[in-house]
């Protein structure tokens, strides 16, 4: 492979590194990529240990020349976004965020939700994280400023509905209010979005006077009733920095190999938003780097960003960075990293909120017992996300296998699998765990586990190790085997797990947990093979029947003590039926 580097040239582009079957282990970017790929390869290259992991997986290698970094910055992100590569910082949270949209391109203007921002002429306010904020704005606007809530293109005159009754809506769809006075109420919402807040009272007070004066009471007693109600609402609201205007703040908190960055939405000074991510997978090796990733993955999204973003990390290379930012804002972005001030201030506390939930997220996961599992199993991680196998079966019959999901402190029961063996006849553990192995890992597509562990020793370890080789997964992986307990590593070295410490007291029941799961499978499977397969031996009761049957009495033996006139009275069942399902009844207890 070194030799192949030769034919790499000294240009700007996109480099991947490929594992089993094609798995893409890690995208990046560079200025030069045949230098970048040889600080990988050379054997005097100082990487750090997850790196020298992954380099070890690396079995071909790919790259694309672009025509400048940004261009390759661009394409990284696309890349990770679809690959989502073990070894790249991954943002599981894949969500659009809201925004609330004021369509003044419309002749009658309305507000609406949308998921991202399109440079169309509209005004977009957000955006709002966690949605509740956004609510509440909608919710006071249709209250207060009646702004018309349909999506009617009103190029023809019609009946007002009724939202006009309850004084929702002026009507523009019956040409009951004129466009200078739906105008104005378009600048008051605006004013409300943008959180001009001291210049859209005085206009509502101007407005309130000038209806008094025309003795117009009950329109001026409507808009005073919207100030108190505004002045409220705006109570409720944090203002941070109103002179700052629009703002990111990204605090950034690393422990060992995890980190969590909080980012605070400010827009015109006030907060609208904020959420916390925690950054999964390998770290690159300076925090600049992972400052850079995590602000290109999280604005790779439908997400545009302020014109400052301020951080307590500045990114490497930001000069590409900056340039992608402003093409995604449509004018300039700056990134600092303040010292003092109302900057500071607002820094301290996304710096504050992520050490929080850093400090959140260890005791949930008992990371001192997370440690020492990597510890002492020898893995490369800390494992986040810890997957388990078992199967089930009694002298060949209704084997099944069962997979559970542990990951942020608890079991994730969506991605809690249960399988009927399909593809191995008889009595062969080995095969079947193969099986179940593949089957799971091949649907759970993106959330596959940092660690898998092996109900049972070395045989069906080695089995799970060849399932997940012919699928291209590259994780760790260990088998738990009972009397003694012990774990068994794919180094075939064993590990006692009889010492009652809480890293094993934790394996262990991770190990019960999916055996409990794939026994409650089997002896499920099991009851309705002894219940449902007799009745399917007696004609003329199909499916439907045979459910009704166990529904009203229960069993076979429920079945066999019922009277023909018990029967008779179940909907589908006539008297001949009836007698019939007894007599072969009789003759399953018979053979029983």
């Amino acid at each position: 492979m070194i030799l192949e580097l030769s034919h790499v040239p000294h240009k700007p582009g996109v480099y991947i590194f490929k594992g089993q079957k094609d798995k893409v282990l890690y995208v990046g970017k560079a200025k030069d990529l045949r230098n970048r790929l040889r600080s990988y390869f050379q054997e005097s290259s100082s990487l750090e240990p997850r790196k020298v992991a992954m380099v070890r997986m690396i079995k071909d290698f790919s790259y694309i020349v672009t025509g400048n970094e940004l261009e390759a910055l661009i394409l990284e992100a696309s890349l990770i976004k679809r690959h989502k590569p073990n070894f790249n910082i991954i943002l599981r949270d894949d969500k659009n965020y809201p925004y609330i949209k004021l369509t003044i391109t419309e002749e009658w203007p309305r507000i609406e939700v949308v998921r991202g921002i399109r440079r169309d002429g509209n005004l977009y306010f957000g955006p709002y994280i966690p949605s509740q904020a956004m609510w509440e704005a909608i919710s006071f606007i249709r209250k207060n400023f009646r702004l018309r809530t349909c999506n009617y293109p009103l190029d023809k005159p019609m009946r007002p509905c009724i939202q006009y009754q309850m004084k929702k809506c002026p009507a523009p769809c019956a040409g009951l209010v004129s466009r200078e006075e739906y105008r104005e109420i378009v600048e008051e919402v605006k004013l409300f979005l943008s959180g001009k807040r001291r210049e859209l009272l005085q206009n509502l007070e101007q407005k309130m006077h000038a209806l008094s004066e025309e003795m117009r009471y009950e329109e001026a007693a409507q808009v005073r009733d919207s100030i108190f109600m505004l002045r409220r609402a705006l109570e409720s609201q944090k203002v941070l920095a109103p002179e700052l205007g629009d703002v990111d703040v990204i605090g950034y908190h690393r422990e060992d190999e995890s980190a969590v960055a909080s980012v605070l939405f400010v827009r015109n000074g006030i907060l609208i938003g904020a959420k916390d991510f925690f950054i999964e997978k390998a770290l690159p090796d300076s925090e600049g780097e992972v400052m850079h990733s995590f602000i290109e993955l999280f604005y790779a999204k439908e997400i545009v960003p302020a014109p400052l973003i301020i951080v307590n990390v500045l990114p490497a290379d930001r000069t590409a960075l900056l340039q992608w930012l402003g093409e995604k804002r449509g004018g300039a972005v700056a990134i600092e990293a303040p010292k003092r001030g109302k900057k500071r201030d607002l820094l301290l506390m996304a710096e504050e909120n992520a050490l929080h939930h850093a400090e959140s997220r260890r005791k949930s996961l008992g990371d001192g017992i997370l440690k020492e599992i990597r510890e002492k199993l020898k893995l490369l991680a800390i494992p986040r996300s810890i997957g388990a196998f078992d199967v089930s079966t009694i002298q060949g019959s209704e084997s099944v296998g069962a997979f559970i999901y542990w990951e942020g402190g608890d079991f994730r029961k969506d991605l809690y699998r249960h399988l009927k063996i399909k593809e191995v006849q008889g009595v062969d553990d080995y095969s079947m765990m193969k099986e179940i192995v593949g089957r799971t890992l091949r649907g759970l597509g993106d959330a596959v586990p940092d660690l898998i562990i092996i109900d049972g020793g070395k045989g069906q370890l080695e089995v799970a190790r060849q399932a997940m080789e012919e699928l291209g997964i590259d994780t760790e992986m260990v088998g738990i085997a009972k009397k003694p307990d012990r774990a068994v590593l794919l180094s075939n070295e064993f590990i006692d797990l009889e010492d009652r410490n809480k890293a094993s007291l934790f394996l262990k029941m991770i190990r019960d947990e999916v055996h409990r799961f794939a026994v409650e499978f089997h002896r499920k499977m099991r009851d309705q093979r002894f219940m449902a397969s007799p009745l399917e031996r007696i004609p003329g009761v199909g499916r439907t029947r045979r459910l009704e049957l166990l529904k009203r009495f229960g069993s076979i033996d429920g079945i066999r003590s019922a009277s023909v006139e018990e029967i008779v009275r179940i909907k589908g069942f006539n008297r001949k039926t009836a007698e019939r399902i007894l007599e072969e009844v009789a003759k399953i207890h018979k053979e029983r």
